[in-house]
């Protein structure tokens, strides 16, 4: 199954999609955008445009585990994608991934324009390689 994860932001949201075998995640893309009911529309597009079958949103915790206001944002705009897509969404804890998005960013020399266009993309790989984990040891 084709899966495809957002890391939700304030400006820019991170793309990523697995393929069908669900053994990679792929970066691919960011969708700039504020206003959230045209965010979500634009995720349900680009989750057409992918052929996508499930969609994985990146939940916000903070450390101790618990949810801010922010997760109950992404909690409602999973809601609005998963109404729009007509695809089941599922909510993933996100935490640490956009540190580790810019560590990995680091370690390959990625740098001014070219990092702040990827780091989102590369926030919701790592969102959909958890995911892919899980799924792969549930089987």
């Amino acid at each position: 199954m084709k899966i495809m994860s957002v890391d939700l932001g304030l400006v820019r949201t991170g793309v990523a999609v697995s393929d069908i075998n669900e053994s990679f995640a792929f970066p691919d893309s960011v969708i700039t955008e504020r206003n959230a009911e045209r965010l979500a529309e634009k995720i349900a597009n680009k989750a057409s445009e992918l052929s996508a079958e499930l969609i994985v949103v990146g939940l916000p915790r903070n450390m101790d585990g618990s949810e801010g206001f922010r997760a109950e944002e992404c909690r409602q705009a999973a809601k609005r994608i998963e109404e729009l897509s007509g695809l089941n969404t599922v909510l993933w804890d996100e935490r640490c991934t956009t540190l580790s998005a810019h560590t990995v960013l680091n370690m390959n020399d990625t740098k001014g324009k070219k990092r702040k266009e990827t780091v989102d993309a590369v926030a919701a790989v790592m969102i959909l390689e958890d995911y892919l984990a899980f799924r792969k040891n549930q089987r």
